[in-house]
């Protein structure tokens, strides 16, 4: 959950008369968690969110599961690629995926889109690797750029406006919600003091946008494998204003604040989000450990009840060999990794790492995609052996 925030014009109680200019209703829409017990927002809008002009043929989409791919240590060597697509939905290529959550790279051609776009089923991080721009949703237009984490509930209709530099994204889709981290946050939900990032970090989306034109707006919506194409008489972002507690948001991954020790850390001082059976972690540029005889390099760990994986973002990754910025490993559970060869050794005195990387731990397997399989590093399960 992100903290209560509000914008623009509201009625002093929830589902009371607000009346526009010429004497009729604002529509108030709720947009609501787990039926109605979850964070919720309530909206209100200048013409009925409901109506519908059109709904034309849908189309399908989403990606395949590569079959019979073998227990390994993988990397996908995603980081010579310069485009993946023209446009901001096809050019994500799911990697990664199994019922709680998928991974992609996008890297889109086109820096704008002619139509909005809702997610009917899943939350969404877009990780920007490189790039900045605009989300703009029913929420209002939020600025995001290289390092952020966006955050977007589901169902929230939303398009990208991207400033004219190279563009490189991480899309995390999660069939749970996406939440802050929930041992970090005291009884009412506010981040401890000893959290790694806090709520002057969480960016809301900074001006509302409250656009009347009528006329035809395109809405495709993904769900059940398909991308329905909807045609609504009036923007979306007919918005007057909003309250609540679920909205889109960017929260930077320079903006988290490491946690160190004397000896060397578990991933879980790492963690930036949580949601259902798996977690995402922020490596960042930080102390080693101080210890008179610490090793920095992480040690050998065998996954019983995970699959890790890491994104490349930024630095040298000194615990590992031949994966550059933009790629993905995926050390799964069932067999240990550990650093390469060497590397141990060379890390001992090390003071302090400049690296960047995402990470995502899933309690469940994951599953490589058709798509990833033209990614494969052959070599990299023997690697441990040079």
């Amino acid at each position: 959950m992100a903290y209560y925030f509000k914008s623009g014009k509201i009625p002093h109680k929830r589902h009371t008369q607000f009346r526009q200019p010429d004497g009729s209703l604002y529509a108030e829409e709720l947009v609501s968690s787990l039926g109605f017990s979850g964070v919720y927002s309530n909206l209100y809008h200048i013409y009925p969110p409901t109506k519908v002009k059109e709904v034309r043929k849908a189309e399908p989409y989403g990606t395949k599961i590569a079959k019979d791919y073998p227990l390994l240590q993988t990397h996908l060597n995603t980081s010579k690629i310069t485009t993946t697509g023209k446009d901001f939905l096809e050019a994500r290529k799911v990697l990664l995926m199994n019922d709680d959550v998928s991974m992609a790279i996008c890297i889109p051609e086109e820096r704008t889109m002619d139509y909005f776009y809702k997610n009917g089923e899943a939350d969404e991080i877009i990780f920007i690797h490189d790039g900045s721009g605009y989300l703009i949703s029913q929420f209002g237009k939020l600025r995001i750029k290289a390092g952020d984490y966006v955050v977007i509930p589901r169902t929230t209709i939303y398009k990208l406006e991207w400033d004219e530099q190279p563009l490189r994204l991480l899309i995390i889709e999660s069939a749970g919600p996406v939440e802050t981290v929930s041992r970090y946050r005291n009884q009412l939900g506010q981040l401890l003091e000893h959290s790694p990032y806090c709520e002057r970090d969480i960016r809301p989306p900074e001006e509302l946008i409250t656009d009347d034109s009528k006329g035809e707006f395109l809405v495709k919506i993904k769900k059940g494998g398909f991308l329905h194409h909807y045609i609504y008489e009036q923007s979306p972002c007919d918005v007057i204003g909003w309250d609540g507690f679920l909205y889109p948001y960017a929260l930077s991954i320079h903006d988290f604040e490491p946690i160190t020790g004397r000896i060397h850390q578990p991933p879980p001082v790492h963690q930036t989000f949580q949601a259902h059976n798996y977690v995402i972690c922020s490596f960042v540029p930080r102390l080693f450990d101080y210890h008179p005889q610490s090793i920095p390099a992480p040690y050998n760990h065998s996954n019983i009840d995970s699959d890790e994986v890491l994104y490349y973002v930024e630095g040298d990754f000194m615990s590992r060999k031949g994966v550059e910025r933009g790629s993905f490993t995926l050390h799964p559970g069932g067999i240990p990794h550990g650093p390469h060869p060497g590397t141990v050794e060379k890390s001992i005195g090390a003071k302090a790492t400049e690296e960047l990387a995402v990470m995502l731990d899933t309690f469940r397997p994951l599953h490589l995609t058709e798509d990833a399989k033209e990614f494969l590093d052959v070599n990299y399960p023997m690697s441990w052996n040079e």
